[in-house]
């Protein structure tokens, strides 16, 4: 890995040609969402004091942690995909996948929504609180000792033995058409701005800081950005954990490769391997930097969102679920990453959107975390 945690990149801001007729046709994602029970549109939240002793012009978080009762996004892309699925054979029965939590929840979620049944694979760290949560889906669920990316090797072949339909975020060679059906749910959190940050004519936001794990969600966040702004879509910034950071790897190496790392970071739903294909295909070309950040900054965000300044409203926010924001405190206080500052020219104007893409998830160590335990 580049001995500097981030990577400045000179982005296209175009696609492969591919891309636009194979990963995602028009998405109606909205419309398909709109029609579950559970459907409400996350709040927008603005830390009005914050921006001001950051020095920056605004701070807006989308806030996740209340979507579908699930305490994070990925019920968006898991019942986007499995509804897309059932379309095309109803007939199937039985869902799979590999997960380090949320993803896993969600399609246990999705697959009982729609009174299918589910199996999930979690990788050999997972906590007994991610495990319980899924199994409150439905689920059965069975713990593999390996890490994220062995995990979901091992989820492909016991998928294929069984005849269950893999639901994976991970897009492979001659694996893409439901992981983009899973990047074409994420549209919705996107879309439900487009009364507020994100209006016809252009970005109401400067940056976007988006945290990643194989890459599915930036990706699709990239996607809808650049197809509905072009060149005047924001600066994406893609934030990742130091020991599992993909990503950044790939865009060093200048090809899709597995991060070096341990595989031991506090942000299990960011702990993933080698990028999707087809999230490395969109964000080479549309991401602005890329930045890796400690288990340690991610905690001083979690405390920063938990803890609020004044009268800004608090957000609980999980590991994962605060890593973009983390992303932002090591950029502003820490002089390694001054170089990327300078060139994303931040300044007393620059506007700034996050996702909390987790609440706590997992309790126990969220109280840890805040000092409650």
């Amino acid at each position: 890995m580049n001995p500097d945690p981030y990577y400045i990149n000179s982005p296209s801001n175009s696609l492969e040609p591919s891309l636009t007729t194979q990963v995602f046709d028009a998405s109606n994602s909205m419309e398909f969402h709109r029609t579950l029970e559970a459907y409400q549109p996350t709040p927008l939240v603005e830390l009005k004091e914050l921006a001001a002793e950051m020095g920056v012009g605004k701070i807006y978080i989308k806030d996740e942690s209340f979507r579908f009762g699930l305490k994070a996004f990925k019920g968006l892309g898991a019942s986007y995909a499995i509804h897309k699925i059932l379309e095309k054979d109803p007939s199937i029965e039985t869902f799979c996948t590999a997960t380090d939590g949320n993803h896993g929840r969600a399609v246990a979620w999705s697959a009982n929504l729609l009174g299918k049944s589910a199996r999930i694979f979690v990788p050999k760290d997972t906590t007994y609180f991610r495990i319980e949560a899924i199994e409150l889906e439905g689920a059965i669920v069975e713990k593999f000792n390996g890490n994220y990316e062995e995990t979901c090797a091992y989820a492909k072949i016991m998928a294929e033995g069984n005849n269950w339909t893999l639901v994976q975020d991970t897009a492979e060679q001659d694996y893409e058409e439901i992981p983009a059906h899973i990047m074409a749910g994420y549209f919705t959190h996107f879309r439900e701005l487009e009364d507020s940050l994100h209006p016809a004519s252009e970005p109401e936001v400067d940056i976007v800081f988006l945290q990643s794990g194989v890459g599915s969600w930036p990706a699709a966040a990239a996607w809808y950005y650049l197809n509905r702004y072009g060149e005047k879509k924001p600066k994406l910034v893609i934030v990742e954990p130091e020991e599992a950071a993909g990503f950044l790897a790939s865009i060093n190496a200048g090809k899709r490769t597995s991060p070096s790392g341990t595989y031991k970071t506090a942000m299990a739903g960011l702990n993933c391997g080698i990028p999707s294909l087809s999230a490395w295909s969109i964000l080479k070309n549309t991401a602005d930097a890329a930045m890796a950040i400690d288990d340690e900054t991610m905690e001083e965000a979690v405390n920063t969102l938990n803890f609020p300044l004044g009268e800004d409203p608090k957000v609980v926010s999980g590991e994962s679920g605060a890593g973009g924001f983390a992303g932002f405190i090591a950029l502003m206080s820490d002089p390694r990453f001054e170089e990327l500052k300078f060139s994303l020219n931040i300044n007393e104007k620059t506007r700034f959107l996050f996702f909390n893409t987790e609440g706590d998830t997992d309790p126990q160590n969220f109280r840890k975390i805040i000092g409650e335990i």
